[in-house]
């Protein structure tokens, strides 16, 4: 296997581990937010503070290892989105900054404000939206290119259907995946009501979700026929991938296994995740960069590919004793710690 497909697919990898465990994060948070001015704080508040308080500080780390890594493998990756997202990825900034401001001040300083957690749960919408904002504009046609300069067409950005499409997705993904995860997360803890509510939270995203990933296949289809094409090749993938959202929302409508339903849904979304990025293949902005241009050399390479192995090997365990230790400790989940 070709060393470029080998570090895209270790890029891809970290990638997704941040999908999971960020929309997790961004959707308890925009939950606890909204518990409180739908005076439901009574029912929601403790179980997502119990899940926050533990991980909100390596959140961050996928996609630490996936910037470090995109820049590491494909050095014109810097070039080209390094100028092109300079004021999108200048927004995300701000805004992980306020999230995590709001984490340090209310876990160190107990402050609580009401226009500080309507701030907090924005975030928990916008951050996402702001980061799909990458996979719309590598779907090309809203790059401008003149001979060594770059430029972001922002008025076919926004009003393309494609963009809204994506921005759509990412945010009823985030509290799809976070309401599944803490359906299951107030089961372990013993909160009936908690569970009950957001079981009903889970259910009621779930199809919005599945509607605004089959809306983009369907802008695809118009915007980069290419890669429409390509997913075609990968059909198969997409079904297993609905197969296992028809289990989660089973399992979920029945009341039982919550954790299997869980695991169900990060199945879904690693099959669809994958198909998309497979029939993406081989681009990284389409149609100006791929995987093969500018690849960094074969020495730093497998340095890299070694050094994001170990680093994989290294953060498992450490999330399996955070989990062991806070998040699924039968004293700490139930607040008696």
């Amino acid at each position: 296997m070709a060393l470029e497909i080998i570090g895209i697919s270790v890029l891809w990898l970290f990638l997704f581990g941040y999908v999971i465990v960020a929309s997790i994060d961004f959707g308890a948070g925009f939950f606890s937010a909204y518990s409180d001015f739908a005076k439901k704080k009574h029912i929601l508040h403790k179980i997502i503070q119990r899940y926050l308080s533990p991980v909100w500080e390596v959140t961050n780390v996928f996609l630490v290892f996936f910037f470090v890594g995109i820049v590491g493998f494909f050095p014109k990756t810097a070039y080209y989105y390094g100028t092109i997202l300079l004021v999108p990825a200048s927004i995300a900034i701000v805004l992980l900054a306020i999230r995590g401001s709001y984490y340090a001040f209310h876990t160190y300083g107990k402050t609580e404000r009401n226009w500080y957690l309507l701030a907090y749960g924005l975030t928990g919408l916008f951050i996402p939206a702001s980061l799909s904002i990458v996979l719309t504009i590598s779907e090309g046609g809203f790059v401008e290119k003149s001979g060594e300069t770059l430029t972001l067409l922002y008025k076919e950005l926004f009003v393309s259907p494609l963009t809204w499409s994506i921005v759509l997705l990412s945010i009823t993904s985030v509290l799809y995946i976070s309401a599944t995860f803490l359906t299951y997360y107030a089961n372990e803890a013993g909160d009936m009501k908690a569970r009950e509510l957001l079981r009903k939270y889970a259910l009621s995203w779930s199809g919005p979700t599945i509607l605004s990933a089959l809306l983009i296949i369907y802008q695809l289809r118009h915007h980069n026929p290419e890669h429409y094409n390509n997913m075609f090749n990968v059909a198969w993938m997409f079904v297993v991938s609905f197969v296992f959202f028809v289990i989660t929302i089973y399992l979920l409508w029945k009341k039982k296994r919550y954790g299997w339903a869980f695991v169900s849904l990060v199945l879904q979304y690693a099959f669809a995740f994958y198909a998309y990025g497979i029939s993406h293949y081989p681009y990284l902005l389409y149609p100006y960069l791929t995987i093969y241009d500018g690849f960094t050399n074969k020495t730093m390479a497998i340095a890299l590919i070694l050094a994001f192995i170990a680093g994989f090997l290294l953060l498992v365990p450490s999330l399996y004793l955070l989990l062991k230790l806070f998040l699924f400790n039968k004293k700490y989940v139930k607040g008696q710690l």
